[in-house]
Formats: C-alpha cells, structure tokens, sequence
C-alpha cells in the first residue's frame, strides 16, 4: 500500500480521523481547536464522505455546553458523534461528560489543551483543561506531535468502540494543534482494519429506541448509587490492555509503533523525566545530548493518563533509577502535587508495595511551559542538572525566574543540538499582512516535494491583527521533531519596515545568516536609515543584506497592503532551499490553490506581484564602520509610571519571559491607559489636515477607531507657545470670539486606516482651486512625522474644553471630549472601536465596563497594553472581563452591587446627618444626575463630604468613606460581540433585560464570530459564507431588537455610526439616560466581511439603504408620555439587497461556489428585507396604545 505524505497541522491530523470516524459533529469555535471543526463543516459542504460512505452531520451550537449536549443525545440515539474544543469549552462540557462516562457510551471528544483563565485569560497551550477534566471518567489520551494526533486519534475512536469508555484526546494547544509538519496519512483501508463494524453495530444496538424502550437518567437514591458507580470498574481496568493492543495493530499496518508509557534513554539511566505531550520530543532530544556526554539518562512519556497505567509505567522504568523528576504543563494551587506526580508517585508505592520495586526512587515535580511558555532543550538540560545534584528539590520550576517563592531552576545556553543540513527561518510580520498564511504556504510547498520535510511554527498573541507574528520555519532531508522555536536562524525576513527600528531581529541569527527587508527606501538609502545597534550586529555576525520596498510593489500590482506574496517570493529567491524558477511555479500553483475561490481577477494580481518582485529585489552594500553593539531601548513614550517601564517596557520589548514572579501583580489587577506609552508606528501613511478647508464638522474625529484623531478649542493665548508645524484656525461656531480650533493626529499610534478621509465631507470652496476637495488627505508618513510630533506635544499641552461647555447632543460637539478609550490593538478600520471611544467619551468617568470575551475583550484588555484610560483627575472606566457566557449576568453584579452600596451610603450619610448639615445630605442623596452639570454638582458634594471627614476617625466616618464614590450615578455597560449576544451569552442577556435594572447593553454586531476567525452565529445573514456555514447560511439573522421591545420596558435601539452618526450618538445618550435596562445593537464592519477597510463606512451607508440594517429605537418614556416609543430612522430601501452584497467578499464568494444557491438565497434574504422593512413601518406608525405598556 503506498502512503501518502501530507503537509497538515495537527488539528488537521485530528480532525481527518474524527470525520472518517463520526456520524454527527457538533461544533462550536474557540481557539486552538477552532480549525478542526471548520475542516469538518467544509468537508460535509464539499459532500466528503466517512469510511461508511455516509456524510457526518456538521451542526454548529450556541455554545460548548450546547455541543455536548448535542453530543450526548446523538450517541443516546445511537450514532457516531463527536465534537472539538479546549479550555473554557472544555469546562462547558464537563457536566455532559459525567453522564456520557456514567452510561458508558463510547465517544471521542478532541482537545487542542489550553489554558484556563484564572488571573487572566490566555489562549495559549498548557494542559490544565484536560487535568480539570481527569475526574469525569473520560479516558484520557495524549498525542505529542503532528502525527501522533493523527495516529492517537485513531486509537481513542477504535478503543471507545471497543471498552465503551469515552476518551479524550488531547494534545498541545498552538505548539501541536497548530505546527505543521510532513507525516504520513493514515488509509482508509488501515482506518477500516482498526474498525470492527461489530462494534458499531453494538454501539448502535444500545441506542435508546421505541421498539424497545428503555430508560436512562434515572435518578437514584442511597441504596443503589454506590453500588452502581462501582460497576463499571470492569470496562476501565480492561482499557490499558485494549489500547496497548490498538497500538500494537497500528504498527503492524503502518510501521508506526506506540506504546502505552514510551521509554527513550539509556538502559541503565538513573536520571529519569516523565512528562506528556509535545515536551516529549524536547526531552528525547536532550537525553540523546546528555547521553552522549557519558551521562546516564531517559524520558519516559506517558500517552494514556488515564486509565493511569501503573503497570506499564513500572515496566518502562530503568531497573537502575534512582532519581525521577515528573514534569506537569498545569497548575493546581493548594495541591500536594500536580496530577502527573501525584499518580506517578502512587504507582511507584504499588510498585513497592506489591514488589515490583525494590525501592523507592527520589521523586521531584516540576511545573514547566504554562500558557506555551518555552521549553527548550537548555531548560531541559537544568531539569536533569537539579536531578543529579547532591539535594534535589522536590518541588521547582523551569522557564521562568521566581524570585518568590524560589522555586525556579537556572537554565543555560547548551549550544545548537539540530542538524547542520537544517534551513530555519524567522519571519517578522504584523497580524492581517498575510506573513503567516505564506509561511504556510512555503513550508507546504516545500514539504510536500519528494525527499524534503518541513515544519511551521507561528507565533503571535490574541488580537486578530496588528500585532506582531513570527514565524519559525525550518527544512530539511531528515523528519523534523523539534517543539521548540529557532535559537539560530540562517534566514531573517522583517516584512514591517518599523520592526528594524525598535525589534531585535538578529537575536537569534546564525553567523552568516541573511536578513531580508521590507523597507520604504532605495538600497543605497537603506544602510542609512539603520539604528546604529542592527548595523553592529550585521557586520558582527557577516550578516548579507538584501531589501525590497514590497508596500510599493503590491500597490502597483492591485494588492492593496498585502505584501505576503512578494516577500514569500523574495525568499525562495534568496534561501536557496529550491531553484528559483521552481520555487516561482510552485509559488504559482500555491496560489491558484489558495486564491481561486476569489475570482480570477485576485489570482492574476498575485502572479503580477510574483513577476514583478524579483526586479525589485537589491541587495544592500554594508560600508565600513565601528558602530558599537547596545540594547535595544524600550519601546516606550516617556512619561510612565515605574510599573510601565520595568513591566509593560519589558513585555513590549519581548523580554516578558524574563521578568520575575515579584515584579507581576499576584491577583490579575493591571493599570489602565498604557497603550500610550506603546507607539506601535504602524502606519506607512496617515492623515494630513488641511486646516484652510476645514469646517470644523468632527466627522473625522468621530469616526476614528483608535482615537488618533482628536480636537480641542482654546483661548488665542495659547498660540503663543505654538511650534512652527502646529496648524490653527479660529473656531467656525458662534460664541467663542477669541478661541482657535486645532485638529492633531497622534501619527505614532494611527494605523492608516482612511476612514477619516472617507469621512470627510466634500467641501467646494469659495475659489476653483478648493473645489472637491477634503480636509484631510492620506500621505506618506515619513517627510510628516517629525512635524507631527512636534505639534502634537505642544497640542497636548492644551486643556481640554471645559465639559459644560461642550454640546453633548452633537457629533460636532462630541471631537471636543476627551476620548478615554485609545490607541487600541483592534484592526485597522476596526467598526467596532468608535462605539467604545463614543461612550467614554461621553460616560467615561463614571463607567464599570463588563467585557464579554471576544474581539472586544482581547484590543480591548489583551497585555501587554490596555486602552481603556483615565482623565487627568485620575477617573476613566473600570473595566473587567470574565467568562464568554455569563457576561450580561456579570454587569448585572455590577449594578446590583452599585445600587446596593448606593443605599449603604445614603443610610451612613443619614446617619451622619448631623455631622454633616442636613442639607448637605439631602441634596447628595437626592440630587438629580442625568446632565453633566448634574453630575460634576454631585462629585462637588461628594469632595465636600471628604474633606469634612478627612480628619474625623470615628467607625461611621470610615464606613462612609468606603462607600461615598457611589453617591455619583454609575453608569454600568455590558459590552460584547454578536456570539455572545445572538448565541451563548444568549439565555442571561434575556434574563438581565427583564430585571427591570439599570443596565445598558451595547453589542457591536460583526455578524460572525471574529475574534475565533469569522465563524457563522446567529447574527450571520441568511447567504452569508462564513467558517461553519460554507455552504452559506439558510436561515435568517435573528431580530433581538424585536425580542427585547417585546418586554416594553427594554430601551432598544439599532444604529450605525457610519450611515447616521447623529442617531447613533442620540441613542446612546437615550439608553444611558433611561432609567431601566437598554439595548444598543451596533453594525460594526469587520475584516471577516471580505471588504476593504478603508470603506467601511460606506459599506455601512449601504447596509442601511439596502433595508439590511434598519435604523430605529425604541423608547419606553415616550409609551408613558402617550406617545408611540417606536422611531424607524432610516428611510425606505433606496438599494436592492444585492448592490450592497456584492461588495463583501461573505456573500460573492457563495455566488463563485454555488451560483444557483446563491442566487436563491439572495432572492430569499431580499424578500427577509422587505418583510421585516414592513414590521418596522407599521411599528412606527401605531398608536401609543397598541404597545405594551412599561410597568
């Protein structure tokens, strides 16, 4: 049988045995496993069929928990069914798990392990999802590579079948689920050989069925429940046994062979590590350094943890150990040990106590490679050093530095334990570039040639874009085991000109290595604008030096600021792994594979970009110098706090794996406004005001998504201290005679976006040579941006306008409040940005936040920088995260807590009434607090009552002072995304929305899930491809507007701040105003649309002239007033539904696949339009009467 090798991630590996293997899959998306379930869903759209010749039902649910439920009734009903998930997901599925184990049903459940959020949330990899899940009677199976998850896979569905025991298999999140590598495919005809249709058939014979009822969920009682719990014990002492032998069957038919504990070292080892998962390889390859050292070593791996296979652990043990360290990748605080440990250490006392041991080894537990935390052969290497030392501790850790608790061990360089002929490469790009989808695209299409293997490793943190990503490549004859990123690269690429100024890229440059540049200048020009500490360390290491401006070539070629193509070119040229005119038609073929469902318009711009890169391509000459090698300073603005510097710095410098344990804050609590020091420079062009043209309409400000444009109004004064680049004109508005009006950007921290030009209103001037112009143009940076920074510290000299005098009520007046969320992580464009800087803008001082997890939570509170900030008194928003599915129920702590501690003040005020002068108290507890003069009245008094009691000591005075701040009104908001609202958090939203409390709910509707990848929600229009809807979706977008109108008390509104930002403005005033909960559903554009960012406002116009997005509110005051609540603020659909479809790729794409279908369903969708256009129009036409009234 010839085998085929494919180039896969292990997600991939996983989900190609689970879909052969599985009749129903219900999915739902959270990373790392995200992608395992997207396979799924395109397979089944591209009508893939199983080994039984049958397509797997593929149903997306609301949520994990959803999933498993899913999972349970379809294996009670008697299919094959499994699902994909990690970490919080994990969690969800936990009570569904102990009735699956209960009733011994046999079932897979894949996990890309992760960890759990604690302190804070992480998406990255460690295994302290599936040791929370150890307890639930899931058998337990661990894969730690590309091909072992493929393989394992296998084993977990034969074995389930076969022991009625459920399985988890599980492998590292990101290091394993999302490496790719070169492995060999299973055959379906070897998958059949592991499957005996028996015991489907016997699986299927237990389903529950009306011929022949049964039941199961009894509920039971003291006399049976033991006794039942203990009957089961038989299927688990048989599964060790069972999975041995599927194992042993694999290798019979693959020449792959896996045992239940693994053994790799010398046969008389006395230093011994245990541990699972990807570490394993690190560990082998170690030991294979060590023992060649004359040391006496070995690894045991463990791939079934549960049923903990004691014997098998004892006979892979060296007879001659003496010294075990047991590595667990989890947490457990407040244990005696970690769960590895703990069951190692129990088979060791078997051992002896049965006599299979003569005596007990020195045992130590270490805790390593949290949260994907390194770890590399050199920490590997200290493990082994602090086994063979005289006093091993029992207790340490490894990778970082603890300077605590003094757990931590100290690891040193041990040099470069791969393969002369091995090529590694680094590639430093900023998220949305497109660096990281052609570094897979180069390692697949090296990987996949005869007699080359590949592997990737692709790093970068939560947000969807914008941050930077490094991709670790690595090629070579040999197979590649190496989990752990590049120490000495041989190739560099830098595709963002701004990382050569502040990066370190050389850090881990092999001498002799090339750097590749992606740079805005000439290669006679280049050398020159080189900091002084990158020219030393090229000439130090030899490095070769090549540049290309790859930002020009792609927009001469049509693509936009897409540059992957061109500098995935520049290395194939230049690496030399293949011969260039090869690599160019492979490059190519790449590119048909990946584009073609785009268009051929898309795919002949890329070949463009190809041809045309090479005559582009210089190398640079490195002149003679005696620059002197240095540090890289911190990428910090001046001016933070020492928490910023020695914390925040560090962590933006990339040095965050060094900082100790002391220097980090013990409960999760970080500061606010930091993203101003970071200064990411991002842009290659930005926004130049033309302040003679301008009309002073806020248009620009209002719309901007990271808060880089900003205006103030001033006294004249002020021009006195005016730098030459700063512009002024006087302010248009009546009323301010001696004021001026300037219109800053902060360049450092604008992304380019363009959504402000698009803004821009049109002005014909009072002359020709103004007509049809705007006020603000899109130019290169560079000639601007030392003048910017000039003007820009004198402009934030300036006060801020005084808020009572500014006029709330209008965009225009809204550019003169001072946004107190900025400078954000979110993409460039970002729709949903302009909502949150609209509110602190208006609310901010007084704002407890609650953040559902997703895009929102991660620009919004992802480290090392958070963007929601502080006025210059030291107020701004508190905000908070906690889970993705109970975030409506979280804020609705807030505003019981609020009310709650607002009455403790009131009644400690009352009794202190004496004190303090009755009038005094009467007015703080019932001062009006809806206007802004109201509310500064109410902080006033609130100052008053401070300083009256700041010397009093007295238990009543310090009672009050604890709750005096909740005197002023809080104005609490629950935000989040569409899967949250539409979807999972979908149950509390409702019950929170009938509390008849003060909340207010702003959900910035994408449509899809974007922070997990664009995967299709309840908010996903009827059409509309979207990841788990690749067919397009057949249902319509739920209406919650009509839902929460439905209570009559609910405020409600649906808004778009780029067709009708007046309105948008308007309904959130109204919504904070109103004294009950409120709705806000905000059309925010995204990436995961398929459009062009810059135009993003104009998709917006669209989607409200189409009827798409209607515009209303619903207002409850006015029911109580005798006027009808409902308002429908937009006009009639001046568009067909299909003129603002075909401008987002979401719904061309299904025209390209489907043409039929996709013209069925958009005769469908247009038809949703009208129909609900009809609803609204007759809602806003009733009478006052015919709408429930407010209680």
């Amino acid at each position: 049988m010839k085998h085929e090798l494919i180039m896969v991630d292990g997600n991939e590996a996983a989900a190609r045995v689970a879909y052969q293997l599985s009749e129903v899959c219900a999915i739902y998306p959270i990373t790392p496993s995200s992608t395992m379930a997207e396979l799924a869903d395109t397979w089944a759209d591209e009508k893939q069929t199983n080994l039984w010749g049958n397509i797997p039902t593929v149903v997306e649910m609301q949520s994990e928990g959803g999933a498993a439920g899913t999972v349970h009734g379809a294996l009670q009903a008697g299919a094959l069914a499994t699902t994909f998930t990690a970490s919080q997901g994990l969690m969800l599925m936990l009570p569904n798990m102990y009735k699956i184990a209960g009733e011994l049903t046999a079932a897979v459940f894949h996990v890309a392990a992760r960890s759990l959020a604690a302190q804070g949330l992480s998406i990255f990899g460690d295994h302290q999802d599936v040791m929370a899940a150890r307890s639930t009677g899931f058998a337990m199976l661990a894969s730690g590579s590309v091909q072992e998850a493929q393989d394992l896979a296998l084993v977990a569905h034969s074995v389930t079948l076969q022991c009625r025991v459920p399985f988890i298999h599980f492998f590292d999140g990101f290091r394993t689920s999302h490496e790719v590598n070169k492995i060999t495919a299973l055959h379906r005809d070897e998958i059949r050989a592991l499957i005996d249709n028996d015991w489907v058939r016997a699986h299927r014979a237990r389903a529950l069925n009306p011929d022949h009822p049964v039941m199961r969920g009894t509920a039971q009682n003291p006399d049976t429940y033991f006794q039942s719990r203990e009957s089961v014990n038989p299927f688990y002492e048989a599964v060790p046994a069972r999975v041995q032998q599927c194992m042993e069957s694999l290798g019979k038919l693959t020449g792959r062979h896996y045992r239940l504990v693994e053994y790799h070292g010398a046969p008389d080892a006395t230093d011994v590590i245990v541990l699972m998962g990807s570490g394993a390889a690190t560990a082998r390859t170690t030991v294979d350094w060590l023992n060649r050292q004359d040391r006496k070593t070995g690894v045991l791996v463990v791939r079934l943890y549960r049923p903990f296979p004691v014997q098998a652990l004892l006979d892979a043990l060296p007879k001659g150990v003496r010294r075990i360290a047991v590595l667990d990748r989890t947490k457990e605080p407040g244990a005696g040990g970690e769960p590895l440990l703990l069951d190692v250490q129990s088979a060791l006392i078997d051992g002896l106590q049965r006599g299979l041991i003569k005596r007990l080894p020195w045992l130590s537990g270490g805790r390593y490679g949290l949260s994907s935390k390194e770890f590399t052969p050199a920490m590997c290497a200290a493990v082994f050093e602090e086994l063979s030392s005289d006093a091993p501790r029992p207790r340490f850790t490894v990778g970082i530095v603890d300077d605590v608790s003094g757990l931590s061990l100290v690891w040193h360089p041990i040099g470069d334990l791969e393969p002369a002929s091995r090529v590694r490469a680094l590639f430093f790009g900023l998220g949305a570039d497109g660096t990281v989808g052609a570094n897979k695209n180069s390692i697949k299409i090296i990987g996949e040639l005869e007699g080359f293997h590949a592997q990737g490793y692709f790093v970068y943190d939560s947000k969807k874009s914008g941050s930077r990503t490094v991709s670790h490549l690595r090629f070579g004859p040999e197979p590649i085991d190496a989990p752990w990123l590049i120490e000495q690269a041989s190739f560099i690429g830098c595709h963002q000109w701004g990382f050569a100024l502040s990066v370190d890229l050389l850090e881990h440059a092999a001498e002799g290595a090339t750097l590749l540049l992606n740079a805005p200048y000439e290669a006679d020009k280049v050398w020159g604008q080189l900091p002084e500490r990158l020219r030393a360390r090229i000439r130090a290491l030899d490095i070769q030096l090549y540049c290309i401006d790859g930002d020009r070539v792609a927009e001469q070629n049509g693509m936009g600021n897409r540059i992957n193509t061109i500098m995935q070119t520049c290395f194939f040229a230049l690496a030399g792994v293949l011969p260039r005119d090869e690599a160019i038609a492979l490059i190519k073929e790449s590119i048909e594979k990946s584009y073609a469902r785009k268009g051929p318009e898309v795919v002949a711009r890329n070949f463009a970009a190809v041809d045309d890169t090479l005559a582009h391509l210089s190398k640079v000459a490195i002149p003679a110098g005696d620059e002197r090698i240095s540090d890289y300073p911190l990428p910090l603005a001046p001016g933070g706090s020492e928490f910023v510097q020695r914390v925040t710095g560090e962590m933006l410098a990339g040095r965050g794996d060094l900082i100790p344990v002391s220097m980090l804050p013990v409960d999760g609590t970080y500061p606010t406004a930091t993203s101003r020091f970071e200064k990411r420079d991002i842009a290659r062009e930005i926004p130049i005001w033309h302040c003679d043209i301008c009309i002073q309409c806020g248009n620009c400000v209002f719309v901007c998504p990271h808060a880089a444009l900003r205006a103030k109004f001033y006294h004249q004064d002020w021009l006195a201290t005016a730098p030459e680049a700063a512009q002024s004109v006087p302010v248009t508005a009546k009323g301010f005679p001696d004021s001026r009006y300037t219109l800053q950007l902060y360049p450092e921290d604008c992304t380019g976006c363009g959504q402000c030009v698009q803004a821009c209103p049109v002005r014909a001037g009072a002359d020709e040579s103004h007509e049809g112009e705007r006020a603000i143009t899109m130019m290169d940076k560079a000639p601007h941006l030392a003048g910017q920074k000039q003007a820009l510290r004198w402009f934030e000299s300036l006060p801020w306008p005084a808020r009572e005098r500014v006029d709330f009520s209008t965009v225009r007046g809204t550019q003169f409040l001072e946004p107190l969320f900025e400078f954000s992580g979110a993409c460039a464009g970002c729709g949903e940005t302009p909502y949150l800087k609209l509110l602190t803008q208006l609310f901010g001082d007084r704002m407890l936040v609650a953040n559902a997890t997703g895009c929102s939570s991660i620009y919004g509170g992802n480290l090392p920088t958070t963007p929601w900030a502080k006025n210059s008194e030291g107020k701004g928003p508190a905000w908070s995260n906690s889970l993705f599915e109970d975030n409506a129920e979280f804020g609705f702590g807030f505003r019981l807590t609020a009310d709650q501690h607002r009455g403790q003040a009131a009644a400690a005020l009352q009794a202190m009434k004496g004190d303090l002068g009755e009038a005094l108290v009467e007015s703080l507890i019932k001062a009006p607090q809806r206007l802004e003069s109201e509310i500064r009245a109410q902080r006033n008094r609130v100052a008053q009552v401070r300083e009256r009691l700041e010397d009093v000591k007295s238990g009543k005075a310090r009672e009050l002072l604890s709750l005096i701040d909740q005197l002023v009104r809080r104005s609490v908001w629950i935000i989040g995304g569409d899967g949250w609202a539409y979807d999972i958090g979908s149950a509390g939203l409702d019950h929170v929305l009938a509390s008849g409390r003060d909340v207010n709910v702003l959900v910035m509707d994408t449509e899809v899930y974007s922070n997990t990848g664009g995967q299709m929600s309840k908010s996903t229009p009827l059409g509309a491809v979207a990841k788990f809807a690749a067919g397009g979706k057949t249902l319509a977008k739920k209406d919650v507007a009509l839902q929460a109108i439905a209570y009559g008390n609910v405020y409600v509104a649906r808004i778009a701040f780029g067709a009708n930002p007046q309105q948008a403005l308007q309904a959130l005033r109204e919504a904070e105003a109103y004294p009950g909960p409120s709705l806000i559903i905000a059309y925010s554009h995204c990436i995961a649309h398929g459009i062009d960012m810059e135009f993003g406002l104009t998709q917006q116009k669209r989607a409200v002239a189409s009827g798409h997005w209607p515009l209303m509110r619903y207002n409850p005051v006015l029911r109580s007033a005798g006027q009808n609540p409902f308002s429908l603020d937009s006009l009639r659909p001046s568009i067909p539904l299909a003129e603002y479809r075909q401008e987002e790729t979401r719904y061309r794409v299904l025209a390209q696949s489907h043409p039929e279908e996709a013209q069925r369903l958009m005769q469908v969708a247009q038809q949703v339009v009208w129909q609900r256009w009809t609803t609204y129009e007759e809602m806003a036409t009733r009478e006052a009467s015919q709408f429930h009234p407010p209680v």
